[in-house]
C-alpha cells in the first residue's frame, strides 16, 4: 500500500517546486508557505485520528479514508492555474495525510512483537521510499521519453494511487486484539499527564526543535537546480535519495532495536546538520549528488527509531493518541520551518538559511542528550514500562 501511495505522490513531488516556481511564477518564500501550511495542517488532523482511533479500537476504517482522500486529489494538481489553488489542494491532500498516519503506524506498532518495532517501522519506511524510487523514475520516463508535460505527469499519478487503495481495502487486515481490546483499555485517561510521562514529553520538545529547522525538502531540489541540476534530471535525482532511504531503512530500525533509539537518532540529527552545512558551501552539481546520498541515510537513521520510541514510551491503549502527538509536534513546526527558510532564502540567499537549519539540529541533539530519553535498548524495562495488548 505504502509502496503504491509514494510512488504516485513522488511522481509529483520532486517536480512541484519547479511547477509552483515556473508555470505559476511564485517566490521560494510563497513555496515554503505552501508546503508549511499543508504540513501543520496534516498535523492537527494527525492528532484527532489517533486519538478517535483510540476510542474506537479500529485503524483501518481511518486509514481508509485518509489514503482515498489523499488519492482522489493528488492528481488534480495538473489542472491548477494558481499558486492558490494549488495551496488548497495541497492541504486536502494533507488532510487526507492526517486521517491516516497516526492510526496507519499504531497499526503497524500493534501488528509486531516489541523486540522488533525498529525493523518493522524501518522495513515499512523501506517500502514507502521504494515507490519514491520508481515514482520520479517513471515521472522522468514520461518528461524526457514521451515529452509530456508537467501537468500531465501529476495526472498519471492518479494511477498508482488507485492500485494503494485496492491493495489496501483488500489486503490490509487489522490485529484482532486491537479491535476486541476490552473497552476498560481505551476510555480517556483523566490528563495527559497521566497517560504520558514526563520522557515522552521530553522527546517530543527535542523533535519540535529540530524539525524547526527541518524545513521542506522541495528546498533541497531548488538548491539542485540553482547548482546546475537539468530541470528534467530532478525526478532521478529525487529517486536517487530513495534508492539510500529504501536500502538501508530496514538496516536503521534494527540498529535502533540493538543499540537503543536515541544512539540512532543522535548520529541521524548530527548528520543531518553536516550535511545543511556542506549544502550551504556547495558550488557544483556533483556536490549535489553526493550530499543527496547522505542526506538519505539521516533518514535511515532516524524514521525508525523515531515511531519505534514513542510505541516504546507509552501504552499500548493510547498508541494511537502518542503517534498523533508525535506527528503534531512535527506538523507544528513545519510552517514556520519553511516559512523562515524561504524568507531567509530570499533576503540572506541560501547559504545562510541551510546554516540556521543545521544549527538548530544541533540544539535538538544537545537536548536529546541532555535527558534520559530512549537511553535503554528495546526491551528493557525504561521502554517496556507501560501495559500494553502484546
Amino acid at each position: 500500500m505504502s509502496f503504491f501511495t509514494d510512488m504516485s505522490s513522488e511522481m509529483i513531488y520532486p517536480l512541484l517546486p519547479l511547477f509552483i516556481s515556473t508555470t505559476l511564477g511564485a517566490s521560494a518564500s510563497l513555496i515554503g508557505a505552501i508546503e508549511g501550511a499543508a504540513e501543520s495542517t496534516a498535523a492537527l488532523v494527525k492528532l484527532g485520528s489517533g486519538w478517535w482511533s483510540d476510542r474506537m479500537r479500529r485503524r483501518k476504517p481511518l486509514v481508509v479514508a485518509g489514503y482515498a482522500l489523499a488519492s482522489a486529489v493528488r492528481p488534480l494538481i495538473g489542472i491548477a492555474q494558481t499558486a492558490s489553488q494549488v495551496l488548497l489542494l495541497r492541504v486536502t491532500d494533507r488532510i487526507g495525510k492526517g486521517i491516516r498516519t497516526a492510526p496507519r503506524d499504531a497499526l503497524i506498532a500493534e501488528s509486531v512483537d516489541p523486540s522488533i518495532r525498529g525493523r518493522a517501522f524501518g522495513f515499512h519506511r523501506s517500502l514507502d521510499h521504494a515507490g519514491a524510487v520508481v515514482g520520479p523514475v517513471i515521472a522522468f520516463v514520461l518528461l524526457r521519453e514521451m515529452g509530456l508535460s508537467l501537468r500531465a505527469v501529476f495526472l498519471w499519478a492518479g494511477i498508482p494511487a488507485a492500485i494503494a487503495l485496492l491493495v489496501l481495502v483488500t489486503a490490509v487486515r487489522e490485529p484482532r486484539a486491537v479491535a476486541a481490546a476490552p473497552a476498560a483499555l481505551v476510555v480517556a485517561k483523566p490528563s495527559l499527564r497521566e497517560r504520558f510521562d514526563r520522557r515522552f514529553w521530553i522527546f517530543l520538545g527535542a523533535v519540535l526543535l529540530f524539525t524547526l529547522g527541518n524545513s521542506t525538502d522541495a528546498f533541497l531540489l531548488l538548491r539542485a537546480t540553482d547548482l546546475g541540476v537539468p530541470v528534467a534530471w530532478v525526478p532521478l535525482l529525487w529517486a536517487y535519495l530513495h534508492v539510500v532511504k529504501a536500502a538501508t531503512g530496514t538496516a536503521g530500525g534494527m540498529l535502533s532495536d540493538r543499540f537503543g533509539r536515541r544512539p540512532l537518532l543522535v548520529c541521524g540529527w548530527l548528520l543531518y546538520a553536516a550535511v545543511y552545512v556542506a549544502f550551504a558551501f556547495a558550488t557544483t552539481a556533483w556536490h549535489i549528488w553526493a550530499l543527496f546520498a547522505a542526506y538519505g541515510l539521516f533518514y535511515s537513521l532516524t524514521e525508525g527509531a523515531e515511531r519505534a520510541l514513542v510505541a516504546d514510551l507509552v501504552p499500548a491503549a493510547d498508541r494511537g493518541s502518542a503517534f498523533g502527538w508525535f506527528h503534531l509536534a512535527i506538523g507544528f513546526g513545519a510552517l514556520p520551518a519553511s516559512l523562515l527558510f524561504g524568507i531567509l532564502w530570499d533576503r540572506s540567499g541560501p547559504s545562510a538559511a541551510f546554516l540556521v537549519g543545521a544549527g538548530l539540529a544541533g540544539g535538538a541533539v544537545i537536548l536529546l542528550l541532555g535527558s534520559g530519553v530512549g537511553r535503554a535498548r528495546a526491551g528493557t524495562p525504561q521502554q517496556q514500562r507501560a501495559p500494553g495488548l502484546e
